[in-house]
């Protein structure tokens, strides 16, 4: 008997190639990388990039609530950024949206990411005991 459920929400963008929206496995959650799409019509929100930050982390968070879970519980972030001039941008995001303490993170700059997208993070969310 396997001991891996698959999350899926119609709340946050569709997987874009073979993969789940996240994994879950006992009280651990893999979250895939999300991109600021819109879950509706699967397009860039924005040029922005601090609306592609905040729309991404809208993204994860609708993943994480499908899984009975909250942002809060996140222990480990990846962040991808095209430029990392922008990092500054994500620091300011994170704070609004994440209370302490904050995930582990590691944040990498990347030449290019799926759709044109400045900004990606997936992260590994605990849940429960």
């Amino acid at each position: 008997m396997s001991n891996k459920a698959v999350i899926n929400t119609d709340k946050a963008p569709a997987a874009i190639g073979p993969y789940s929206q996240a994994i879950k496995s006992g009280n651990t959650v893999y979250l895939s990388g999300q991109i600021p799409l819109d879950p509706a019509t699967m397009e860039l929100i924005s040029d922005d990039f601090e609306a592609q930050a905040r729309q991404v982390f809208t993204n994860l968070k609708a993943v994480c609530e499908e899984a009975a879970g909250s942002l809060g519980e996140i222990v480990k972030l990846n962040l991808y950024l095209v430029d990392l001039g922008n990092f500054a941008i994500v620091n300011k995001v994170m704070e609004e949206v994440f209370d302490k303490p904050y995930p582990a993170r590691a944040a990498v700059g990347v030449k290019a990411l799926p759709k044109g997208a400045q900004f990606e993070a997936e992260a590994v969310m605990v849940i429960g005991d």
